[in-house]
């Protein structure tokens, strides 16, 4: 049995923690049955916001005349696009690994890992990764190895909820969507969350007639209410939404799919059915309704290691589990899905395993994107979730036009709404509009340092440049006598 001072299950963010290790002189392994990178490289983040910045491109030549540009669109190469991001991501993907199976101190294992103990596991090879270019595992017998420490971070998977008749269907989920070589002609998605929303506004800008069944009478509805608002507002120009619906039967002939949503609740609901059950006819099928943590592959029953109801890891402020030298990020945790959470998590793991400080988590500042249109930032609080708290707060909401290249853009319904403490506390930020997950950056930096509203207030911000939107939203809160924005909208006007 090989033994090893750091055990890795799962190729994503978690195996940074072993190259951390083997850098320091310590014997690593990385158990992986996929390609290296996790779901964010091949799966996920990468290749669907490539599929998007094609759509975003299709939608500014179909809109393209409202800035005085006569323009028209030939088609589209759909089946060129998705290849082309295939090879391009499941390369980095296999970059990856050969870096990881060059370096010193670190053992690549391809298989499945599960616990024997709560140190020991088993590793049942994979008879290769399908259609990834990676070469077939070596053995067909599992082996077992031993780590002195040992990190889950295994992600997640898509979540298939309990349609009657969905078994019986060849549906989608997000695996599958990214990589399609034709584009569907109609399309129902199931789900009103990030990925629905995503997906949903890149086929239907692409031209597929898309209908989204969303449980909540808005999208995105994790988001701030002004944010789920606009983000449904804007999906209405590309898809046609059936919220406050749930999907309850799905049938499939040699035409296509049909799927029956009735109203969530016995209230009705606001949307293109009328506060009826509605059937909805298309050629496929997309489900997108939220992903669940892989640990049920994990044989966790053989150690101490606890698990919420839906699966997620139970971990202490130090990402510890409630064994002690077994340690678990990412998708397995449930908190912040998100690669860049991930990648903070691995960074706090690897410091609480290699270095003689400690350090905990914080989420006080994890920032988010949605890459819709109009895209979403958001960091901090909700203004729901303020009230929910009965915390005292202020707010501001300024549109783009507040800032002159935000009139350039000419962005409906874009705007920045900042959520401060009576002391200045930045409790939340919230942009909607073009470059949003670059400009909530700023706030993000701000908060993480401790910074108050005054600190972006009294900042000197680029002219002419959208951060001056961020600038004028938090100057409507500063008490610094020194801060003001320029209204460019009042200019001229007497």
């Amino acid at each position: 049995m090989d033994e090893f001072d750091v055990v890795v299950v799962g190729g994503g963010s978690g195996s940074q923690v072993a190259t951390a290790a083997a850098e320091e002189g310590l014997e690593a392994a990385v158990i992986e049955p996929g390609p290296l990178g996790g779901a964010c490289i091949t799966r996920g983040c990468v290749p669907s916001k490539a599929l998007i910045h094609r759509a975003d491109v299709v939608d500014e030549i179909y809109r393209a005349e409202r800035f005085g540009v006569d323009a028209t669109l030939e088609g589209v190469s759909y089946g060129e696009i998705t290849s082309s991001i295939r090879e391009a991501v499941y390369g980095k993907a296999e970059r990856q690994a050969e870096s990881l199976e060059e370096g010193e101190n670190v053992a690549l294992y391809r298989g499945e890992g599960r616990f024997v103990d709560e140190c020991e596991l088993e590793v049942d090879p994979v008879d290769g990764v399908p259609e990834n270019g990676f070469d077939d595992a070596s053995g067909d017998d599992p082996e077992r190895i031993r780590g002195e420490t040992v990190v889950v971070a295994v992600g997640g998977r898509p979540t298939v909820p309990p349609v009657d008749g969905l078994e019986d269907v060849d549906f989608l989920t997000s695996d599958d969507a990214l990589y399609l070589d034709e584009r569907p002609d109609e399309l129902v998605v199931i789900g009103g969350g990030y990925i629905a929303t995503e997906l949903g506004y890149f086929f239907g800008a692409l031209g597929t007639e898309v209908s989204i069944v969303g449980r909540s009478e808005q999208l995105v509805p994790r988001e701030d209410d002004d944010v789920s608002a606009a983000v449904t507002d804007g999906l209405e120009r590309y898809c046609d939404l059936y919220t406050g619906y749930e999907a309850v039967e799905t049938q499939e002939d040699g035409r296509g799919v049909t799927v029956t949503a009735e109203p969530a609740d016995d209230s009705g609901a606001d949307s293109d059915g009328g506060g009826g059950a509605v059937d909805l006819e298309a050629d496929d099928v997309l489900v997108a309704a939220g992903r669940r943590p892989n640990t049920d592959t994990l044989a966790l029953e053989n150690t101490d290691v606890e698990t919420d109801d839906k699966g997620h890891v139970e971990v202490d402020e130090r990402l510890e589990t409630t064994v002690d030298d077994v340690w678990a990020l990412g998708d397995v945790l449930g908190d912040e899905p998100y690669k860049h959470a991930a990648d903070y998590e691995a960074r706090i793991v690897a410091t609480n395993v290699l270095e003689t400080v400690e350090r905990t988590v914080d989420y006080g500042a994890m920032p988010h994107a949605v890459f819709t249109s109009p895209q979403v930032a958001s960091v901090g609080r909700t203004e729901g979730e303020l009230e929910a708290d009965d915390r005292e707060y202020e707010s501001a909401r300024v549109s783009y036009d507040a800032a002159p290249l935000g009139v350039i853009l000419d962005s409906d319904e874009a705007f920045v709404k900042v959520l401060a403490g009576l002391d200045g506390e930045i409790l939340g930020c919230h942009v909607v509009g073009p470059q949003a997950p670059t400009l909530i950056q700023e706030v993000v930096a701000t908060m993480s340092g401790g910074g108050t509203v005054d600190d972006v207030a009294n900042a000197v911000h680029v002219h002419p440049a959208l951060s001056e939107v961020v600038y004028a939203a938090f100057d409507e809160l500063s008490t610094s006598p020194y801060s003001t924005a320029p209204d460019w909208r009042d200019v001229g006007d007497e």
